[in-house]
């Protein structure tokens, strides 16, 4: 691995001579400018607009025009020998938790490797005792032409120096977010982070693959061979998830779950708890449509009413019925106990009805 710096990291009265590498590469695939018109080869070459003529690439220097239009040549010994501190030094400067660098300040990142056999020590215990306190050394470097902040933190148990950029060349967001006042019920964000956890699961960072220089190789293949250039079936609109969100949530949520058993996954919910359709108001929305057949239940309280009036009706004969029959037979038996002599009267009158 090709070294990109050399120098010492400064650590107290503490000196560890090291060495920078690159930690990161892209992998694009090489593009050249040509001429559409016969796939001639476009070169950009150094031309001098004073001699009106291409100048070699070893007389090119760095030069700065001041706005009154004069112009200061540099050379490259003037860069190299800028009364910088940080030029070949790595001074840390303080301690501090990882959470208080804002990721948008990262840039570039670099292994730090020993520079020798008595540099192993030292930077061992800068290593551990960055490991140990869970911080981050904040430094300083100039590279090339440029000094930056800079961080020192460890990596699969390699001290890892990662660039910065200074605090005033992050842009502020002011404007940016949405400036109204957004309330976010609880229900939807249960469901908003059911999602997540379900978006997670077994998630493995280093099987991402570059998606587009896989199609550009294709299409490169393709043009080589004569052959048709494949072409991706186009994806539909995103759907308009503004208006309904709480629907879009679940609908999203069934659809990451989907291939992982039934309905709601390997736990069998397909919701998480606390925001069922009880807890959310679209249900009663949908209120009014089961009241819907108003006239029928008007219609079934007529009739309830109506059989309600009939059966007291034959509750009120039926109890007069009683009533009377009851009296009929008091009175019945209270005249054969008073009289029984006129049964054998009737008996015997009935006697020659039956002969004539």
């Amino acid at each position: 691995m090709q070294t990109t710096w050399k120098g010492t990291i400064s650590f107290g009265l503490v000196s560890i001579p090291v060495h920078l590498y690159s930690a990161t590469q892209e992998h694009d695939v090489p593009l050249h400018q040509v001429h559409a018109k016969d796939g001639g080869r476009v070169r950009m070459k150094r031309y001098c607009e004073r001699e009106e003529k291409e100048v070699p690439y070893a007389e090119i220097a760095k030069g700065y025009e001041s706005p009154d239009g004069r112009t200061v040549t540099l050379s490259d010994g003037d860069l190299a020998d800028l009364p910088l501190p940080s030029k070949k030094i790595i001074d840390v400067l303080a301690f501090v938790d990882e959470g208080e660098i804002d990721p948008l300040m990262f840039s570039k990142a670099y292994y730090v490797g020993v520079a020798d056999k008595a540099a192993a020590k030292p930077y061992a215990l800068l290593r551990d005792a960055l490991t140990e306190s869970g911080q981050i050394a904040v430094t300083k470097i100039a590279l090339r032409t440029r000094e930056s902040p800079a961080v020192l933190r460890v990596h699969d148990n390699t001290l890892v120096l990662q660039t910065c950029i200074w605090p005033d060349e992050v842009r502020p967001a002011a404007g940016i977010a949405p400036e109204d006042d957004v309330t976010v019920r609880p229900q939807e964000l249960k469901m908003a982070r059911s999602l997540m956890d379900t978006l997670s699961e077994d998630f493995d960072l280093s099987q991402l693959h570059d998606d587009y220089q896989q199609a550009l190789q294709q299409v490169i293949t393709a043009r080589l061979e004569g052959v048709e250039i494949p072409h991706e079936e186009e994806s539909g609109e995103a759907p308009d998830n503004v208006i309904d969100l709480m629907e879009a949530l679940r609908s999203s949520l069934k659809q990451a779950k989907g291939g992982r058993g039934p309905a709601g996954g390997p736990q069998g919910e397909a919701e998480p708890e606390g925001a069922s359709e009880e807890e959310e108001p679209a249900p009663r929305k949908r209120a009014p449509a089961k009241k819907s057949p108003a006239p029928a239940a008007k219609a079934g309280s007529k009739t309830a009413s109506t059989t309600a009036s009939t059966t007291a009706s034959a509750k009120k004969t039926a109890s007069a019925k009683t009533t009377t029959s009851a009296k009929a037979s008091t009175a019945g038996s209270s005249s054969a106990k008073a009289s029984p002599a006129k049964k054998t009267t009737s008996r015997k009158s009935a006697a020659p009805r039956k002969a004539s």
